[in-house]
């Protein structure tokens, strides 16, 4: 169980440095829309290729830092259930193993088995933005979506993991 609990704890420690790495990218979004939007209403002038890096920088966001978010249990969640009295340690973490081994690890597969193709075409015929002045190399951004559910994958066994724990620690308190 220790070497279990030891990848658990790297898996912990790869999503946390990716988040914090990430996390950055907020500043540059915010950045970047300050930039577009003073040179939209001010001087009258877009620019096609910065709003596209904008749509970019908040999907490398929301993609990559879903791993952090779910290992900070900051997702959506049914707090009727799991904050209700008869809602034990125990409970939560066998309903939490449930929902990772039927919901999360198969959904992950799915996305990257379903995504393969579609970012290896998009590599394939170096796939760029369709519009004029919009940026290239589009297939960087969507070979971000395999990456992020394998993340969410590890960060899922992990998080099984740790409910493991919890479940064997209870069993060993009562016994």
């Amino acid at each position: 169980m220790y070497r279990f609990v030891k990848l658990a704890a790297y898996i912990d420690g790869l999503s946390e440095w990716i988040g914090r790495a990430v996390s950055w990218l907020v500043i540059v979004m915010v950045l970047l829309v300050c930039y577009d939007v003073t040179m939209r209403f001010v001087f009258l002038q877009g620019s096609v290729a910065l709003q596209e890096l904008e749509w970019h920088i908040f999907a490398l966001i929301f993609l990559l830092g879903s791993a952090y978010t779910f290992k900070h249990d900051g997702h959506v969640c049914v707090d009727i259930i799991s904050h209700s009295n008869w809602m034990t340690a125990k409970r939560k973490a066998w309903i939490n193993i449930f929902g990772g081994v039927f919901f999360l690890i198969p959904f992950c597969l799915l996305i990257i088995i379903s995504s393969i193709d579609f970012v290896s075409n998009s590599f394939r015929f170096s796939e760029s933005s369709p519009d004029p002045g919009g940026l290239p190399y589009r297939y960087l951004l969507k070979s971000a979506i395999p990456i992020s559910f394998m993340l969410i994958l590890l960060q899922g066994l992990a998080s099984i993991i740790h409910n493991f724990v919890v479940v064997l620690d209870q069993e060993e308190n009562r016994s």
